[in-house]
């Protein structure tokens, strides 16, 4: 990876990963693109990127982390499905990380139901968060497992659908990101630490940039998504799904193979 790619990725990940886009499908497409996705430095650094778009829901939310203990109570709740099952298919997971068909299927099925989520649920009236509430919103975070799904987008629906008001499951969605993907990028850095995988000063300085990048344009689009959602729904962002889902299959069965041939 040389710093080119590293920017493009991250920038990548500072405006997908609060979006019901797929940051990950995004970053594999990209990586793929570049030729990179199956290197090992590159898995782990579109994992621990995500500490700077982290950096930036602590920073534009401050003082709602403030909250009573309750609130962080409801934090954990709607974490641990994710983090069980996310230690026991770790593999798969993994597995399922290169391979850019299964990200254009999740990103076209995504897309349909995002266009018709307004539909369905509408904006909620409920502006109160659960126990129950938060553990169900945890069961939809469990479906970004799989590549090009999207953890922003599974958890607002899954908000959406316990009759939550957009903007609440939106916001809810941003502060659960923090200790899901907190939680995985030191699951991932101390599994590479113990297969003995160790990083030099450029790849280094690559994380650093990454995250420098990745922090600073993710606080441009949590902005710009909060007024955007509120307003106007899902369907532009379920539009775009399909229409990125279908760009990766007709470019990988009938533009790869003619530049293969």
């Amino acid at each position: 990876m040389n710093y080119l790619e590293a920017i493009v990725l991250a920038i990548i990940e500072g405006l997908t990963e609060f979006l019901p886009v797929s940051s990950t499908g995004h970053m594999i497409i990209a990586s793929s693109f570049f030729g990179i996705a199956s290197d090992d430095f590159t898995k782990l650094f579109t994992i621990v990127i995500q500490l700077g778009t982290i950096f930036s829901v602590i920073i534009l939310y401050f003082k709602r982390f403030f909250q009573s203990i309750d609130f962080y109570k409801k934090l954990f709740v709607a974490f641990l499905p994710a983090a069980v099952l996310g230690l026991l298919l770790s593999d798969l997971i993994d597995s399922l990380l290169e391979n850019p068909i299964t990200v254009a299927i999740s990103l076209i099925i995504g897309g349909i139901l995002l266009i018709k989520v307004d539909d369905w649920f509408g904006d909620g009236e409920e502006t109160e968060i659960s126990y129950m509430t938060a553990l169900k919103i945890g069961f939809f975070q469990c479906l970004a497992m799989i590549p090009g799904t999207s953890r922003s987008g599974a958890t607002i629906v899954g908000g959406m659908t316990q009759k939550l008001n957009r903007t609440v499951a939106a916001e809810f969605s941003f502060f659960l990101a923090i200790p899901t993907m907190l939680g995985a990028t030191l699951k991932k850095s101390f599994d590479y630490y113990q297969e003995g995988f160790t990083l030099n000063q450029e790849q280094i300085n690559l994380l650093i940039i990454g995250n420098i990048v990745g922090f600073l344009v993710a606080m441009i689009a949590i902005k710009s998504f909060i007024g955007y959602l509120s307003k106007h729904g899902f369907r532009v962002f379920g539009y775009y799904r399909i229409l990125a889902g279908a760009a990766i299959l007709l470019i990988h069965y009938f533009v790869m193979p003619l530049i293969i041939v």
